[in-house]
């Protein structure tokens, strides 16, 4: 019941909170600045309000605290442990953003700055994931149901690496409106099923807020035509949650058939630069990410969403199958 109560609760409270989020934001003239390598026809939304991810994220973080608190009482704080380190991922975000917004320029934090302060952040979570017997060593391979043994060393290292590539991809994805808010939203949906089936109540409380949460966001700000923008906050709020929830299941590789989205989004960057270079001057995609290269062919911005949805709804289904024997 609570994980139902956490969904819905979710979405009123962003709701709620989004209407004085955006208040503020319009107030400290905290507008999107536009990249100039970006696409031209996205200059229209320069000035719309931006760092709205903060609606989502407080909303999520009063729901978890509020349905999980029966659950920390009794010693469960895997919910907790997930979602402050999303935050913690949120906040190097914000200062980004806040950056970007005192400067007037769309550069916050150096590469170097964000992957330093990810990468700490990573290692951090999962040496507190291993100290409170949250997280093993033992690598779940989806679909054939075999779980490999690594050095805890080892694991941390491509635990580290995997968690910075997810984060930064599911910032990748948020380029368009509403993309990366609804993706999400399917992700946290499976998380809140498998979590459901499993009776993962508190990691269920935590992806079902957050899943609501989204809800009540896409639909009142950032569907198409935004209102707002996550930015940075958001987005990499986003992936936190995302990657932390994949290894508080203990599972990172299901990361493959849900992040699909993501993986496409970052393959297709990493491909037009590597052709860029080889072919000293050439691309491969009329622009990258995808999102980018589908509305030079055409593509609306709501058929991409919708798409990119559909897709990342199918690929759910097929995770779960992949990873139902996980706890028999």
């Amino acid at each position: 019941m609570s994980i139902y109560v956490a969904l819905l609760a979710g979405c009123v409270l962003t709701i709620i909170l989004g209407k004085f989020v955006l208040a503020e934001l319009r107030k400290l003239k905290a507008g999107q600045e536009i990249r100039q390598d970006g696409p031209t026809w996205h200059n229209s939304k320069a000035g719309t309000p931006t760092m709205g991810g903060i609606a989502f994220i407080l909303g999520s973080g009063i729901v978890t605290f509020a349905c999980g608190w029966q659950q920390m009482l009794a010693g469960d704080f895997a919910h907790l442990y997930v979602y402050l380190f999303a935050l913690i991922f949120g906040l190097i975000g914000f200062v980004d953003d806040y950056r970007k917004v005192r400067q007037h320029q769309n550069e916050g934090l150096t590469a170097k700055q964000k992957f330093a302060l990810q990468l700490l952040a990573a290692v951090v979570f999962l040496c507190l994931m291993r100290y409170e017997g949250l997280l093993t060593n033992d690598l779940y391979i989806p679909f054939v149901n075999v779980t490999l043994t690594v050095n805890w060393i080892v694991y941390l290292i491509f635990a580290a690496f995997v968690i910075v590539g997810c984060v930064n991809s599911v910032n990748l994805t948020d380029g368009i409106d509403g993309l990366a808010s609804s993706v999400t939203a399917v992700v946290m949906a499976f998380f809140m099923g498998t979590a459901m089936i499993w009776k993962f109540t508190t990691l269920g409380i935590f992806s079902s807020a957050l899943c609501g949460s989204l809800v009540g966001f896409y639909a009142l700000y950032n569907r198409h035509p935004a209102k707002c923008f996550m930015g940075d906050t958001g987005s990499l709020f986003l992936g936190g949650a995302v990657a932390a929830l994949a290894f508080a299941f203990d599972m990172p590789l299901v990361l493959i058939p849900v992040g699909i989205i993501y993986i496409l989004e970052t393959l297709s960057d990493i491909i037009q630069v590597g052709y860029f270079k080889a072919t000293h001057g050439k691309r491969f995609f009329k622009m990258a990410p995808l999102h980018h290269h589908l509305e030079r062919c055409g593509w609306s911005e709501v058929k991409i969403v919708t798409v990119f949805v559909s897709i990342t709804a199918v690929f759910c289904l097929l995770a779960y199958y992949g990873i139902r024997s996980r706890y028999l």
